[in-house]
């Protein structure tokens, strides 16, 4: 038997994951991560505890499989990583400590860097060669916002001091003792500075953005040999065979592997992706194009939407209005009545993502009368994850129809809030297609070691993977067209609320 660690960096925690070669979790460890918020609209993490909890956490997962499955050290055959994407790293290339805080994906403070890109015109440029919008989502103007404002790390930069990574960049430094500075292509498309056409780093963005190209890791593709890690940090020098961003490890660990195949990951966030294949596929209708996970040179595409807040609108239930003790308990609290009662809730916490593209907007509750109650408004917090996320895949389905495809046919879905049986039959019945949750729902993880996997050969081939992907639930949609129709057009009315003005 062979065994993969995955290396799972997220926004709210660190994990470590042993899978077996047959996909199955052998062990696990996981800690949670500060978040910092400074002031309104600012969201950072200190990039210190981001590796120390991760490596804890793959020492802690590493011993408890000695105890579970007597698995050796020796028998890793690789590393694989997959981190939060845009999350943004500055960090001295002598003493490899940061500069700054980590400016989280979540983090609005570069809008007007953003707002001064779109007075020059740069959105059609931005758009043609990474496939993004100009947005403070991505990592570009996370990196200008430090240049230009934490003292003297702009001449540091231009002396060549410094290295930029997102978070998968950081723990390889880290794993190598700062031998190593290297992202894949996965990530390197996130950070608005990246052609994905021909995979590599713009000049004439760099240029734009005012950004020196010493400053940017090397690309490859996500199952190839990136590092060797430090022999003293885990008893032995492992390779690191995989890196993704979480969401296009995701799409990689659900076996979406052809054009058309489409997953949502409901995590702090929710994400939706569609793989397009080898057709850079450009949406009309508010979506991004992002590469997809690449085993070799050659690129692939994928068709994506996410949510801002997510999971999380259920973390503010329970940490905001102390609605509930645990997350485990919103489901409860939202069975507890027989609908949402007309409320709508729009957590717009921090501006609205695809389709809508609002940084403006806030977050409301509408509907409210004297007979509403927290489950109620647990309900309507729960529906408005799925709310978001049907927006986002009809957006896709467009998309696809206007390039002579069809519309996406099932929805593949994973993350912490997929096993929230109320939300995902709520999604089936808002989309009117089966919602299928696999028998593991850690695919961000499991993507990540399957790339480390396939580099080191412990699989010959995607095929092999697919034959691995497992049905768990298939939830199938109860309501009319027209029931979904009228739902969508609620929740329309309640975005155009959190929007106005």
């Amino acid at each position: 038997m062979t065994y993969l660690l995955a290396l799972d960096q997220g926004t709210s925690s660190s994990r470590s994951i042993v899978f077996d070669d047959a996909g199955r979790i052998v062990a696990i460890a996981q800690r949670e991560l500060t978040q910092i918020y400074p002031q309104p609209g600012w969201v950072e993490h200190d990039p210190m505890e981001i590796w120390a909890s991760q490596i804890e956490t793959a020492r802690e997962a590493l011993a408890k499989a000695r105890l579970s499955a007597n698995a050796d050290i020796r028998e890793i055959g690789a590393i694989g990583i997959t981190n939060q994407r845009e999350t943004t790293v500055l960090w001295n290339r002598k003493t490899g400590r940061p500069v700054h805080h980590a400016i989280v994906w979540q983090d609005r403070r570069a809008e007007p860097v953003c707002a001064q890109l779109r007075q020059e015109g740069m959105e059609g440029t931005i758009r043609d060669k990474t496939g993004l919008v100009i947005d403070a989502y991505f990592s570009a103007t996370k990196l200008r916002w430090l240049l230009d404002n934490v003292p003297g790390v702009r001449a540091q930069a231009e002396a060549g001091e410094l290295a930029f990574g997102t978070v998968d960049s950081w723990l390889v430094w880290q794993l190598t003792g700062g031998k190593v500075h290297v992202t894949d292509v996965s990530n390197a498309s996130r950070t608005m500075l990246f052609n994905v056409h021909d995979n590599r780093w713009d000049d004439e963005l760099l240029q734009a953005l005012k950004i020196p190209a010493s400053l940017m890791p090397a690309v490859q593709p996500s199952s190839s040999h990136f590092a060797d890690t430090d022999a003293a940090l885990l008893g032995r020098s492992l390779p690191v065979g995989g890196v993704a961003g979480d969401q296009q490890s995701a799409l990689f660990g659900q076996a979406c592997f052809e054009a058309g195949m489409a997953k949502n990951t409901y995590g702090t966030g929710c994400f939706l992706l569609m793989h397009t294949g080898k057709a850079f596929q450009p949406s009309h209708n508010g979506l991004l194009v992002t590469s997809a996970a690449q085993i070799d040179a050659t690129p692939q595409y994928a068709m994506e939407g996410s949510v801002f807040v997510g999971g999380a609108v259920v973390q503010w239930l329970r940490d905001g209005l102390q609605a509930i003790k645990g997350s485990a308990q919103v489901q409860a609290l939202a069975e507890s009545v027989p609908d949402a009662g007309g409320v709508m809730m729009v957590p717009a916490f921090t501006g609205l993502g695809a389709p809508y593209w609002k940084a403006d907007a806030r977050g409301t509750i509408t509907g409210l009368t004297r007979g509403t109650n927290l489950g109620h408004i647990a309900r309507a917090a729960l529906e408005s994850i799925a709310y978001q996320s049907a927006a986002l895949l009809q957006a896709m389905s467009r998309d696809a129809v206007a390039a002579g495809g069809m519309p996406v046919a099932e929805l593949r879905v994973d993350g912490g809030a997929s096993v929230n049986d109320l939300l995902m039959q709520f999604q089936a019945d808002l989309l009117g297609i089966p919602v299928v949750r696999p028998q593991v729902t850690e695919t961000t993880a499991l993507g990540a070691a399957y790339l480390a996997g396939l580099y080191s050969g412990v699989y010959g081939d995607v095929s092999q993977l697919s034959s691995q992907w497992k049905v768990e639930r298939r939830f199938l949609p109860t309501w009319s067209a027209a029931q979904s129709r009228e739902a969508m057009a609620r929740w329309e009315h309640a975005v155009r609320q959190a929007t106005a003005g």
